[in-house]
């Protein structure tokens, strides 16, 4: 049976040197994760009065979440026809893995000149548990233990924001990622591909460590053709119309921030 939906307390986290964090950051990380594992598939109407009951608090918190989520591309906001679960954007998969890339090096270079042996034992056990949710074929589990392997790397770089920046630039790949996971014969390339990029820090050596997340980075998307053959409406269209045959109405979050009209 599901589990019901959390309700949002307005208490602080416990502990002397710990905020509160506030509703809208709660609500964006719950819908975002919702959108990324496909519970919210695209196309999905999304009302921010249901929201705010579900959630338990007022619709500004609702709406300022929402408002970010559109800005990562994930939500669309129509003027006077609603708001919606966006599109997976082509665009925004090869922009994302120019950037993930960009970034992701850059880390592991910077974490194998650092890296600890203590360090590479907690790497080893987050691998140890993708090895784990494959066998289980623990899909969401292999794609959590996937995410913190990477969000470690950046951390031993010595530049935690790294990791900040990529996840919200290839937010649109893990969309295609969790979709293609069920259906691909890639997890066990996976697994190999994060054992060499584990040797590379091992051996203190950034070069090898880098040619690894190349290598590795390089393959994260081979099955896109596949996906937008299986699930073409999963995806945007270069070109959307109504079914009249006028063009689609334009979203809010194709406007630029700086021309939007002031609240």
């Amino acid at each position: 049976m599901k589990s019901p939906e959390p309700r949002l307390s307005s208490s602080p986290i416990s502990g002397p040197s710990m905020r509160a964090i506030p509703a809208s950051a709660r609500i964006y990380e719950l819908l975002r994760e919702r959108i990324v594992g496909g519970e919210m598939p695209p196309g999905a109407p999304v009302s921010e009065k249901e929201l705010a009951e579900r959630y338990g608090v007022s619709r500004t918190p609702v709406r300022e979440a929402l408002l970010r989520l559109a800005d990562e591309r994930l939500i669309d906001i129509f003027p006077q026809r609603g708001t919606f679960v966006s599109h997976i954007s082509v665009e925004a998969l090869r922009d994302g893995m120019v950037i993930r890339e960009a970034l992701e090096r850059v880390a592991v270079r910077h974490a194998a000149a650092k890296v600890t042996d203590a360090d590479i034992s907690e790497l080893r056990l987050i691998l140890d548990r993708q090895q784990a949710s494959e066998q289980a074929s623990d899909w969401a589990g292999f794609h959590a233990e996937d995410e913190e392997f990477h969000r470690r790397v950046a951390i031993l770089s010595g530049h935690p924001n790294l990791w900040r920046v990529a996840r919200q630039e290839k937010v649109q790949i893990d969309r295609c990622r969790v979709l293609h996971l069920p259906i691909s014969g890639r997890r066990e390339m996976v697994m190999g591909e994060h054992r060499a990029i584990l040797a590379g820090l091992a051996a203190r050596d950034p070069d090898a460590a880098d040619r690894a997340m190349a290598e590795h980075l390089g393959n994260v998307l081979p099955g896109l053709d596949e996906l937008l053959r299986a699930r073409p409406d999963y995806f945007d269209a270069d070109v959307r119309t109504t079914s009249e045959g006028e063009p689609a109405a334009v979203p809010l979050r194709t406007v630029r921030r700086k021309d939007r009209p002031t609240r």
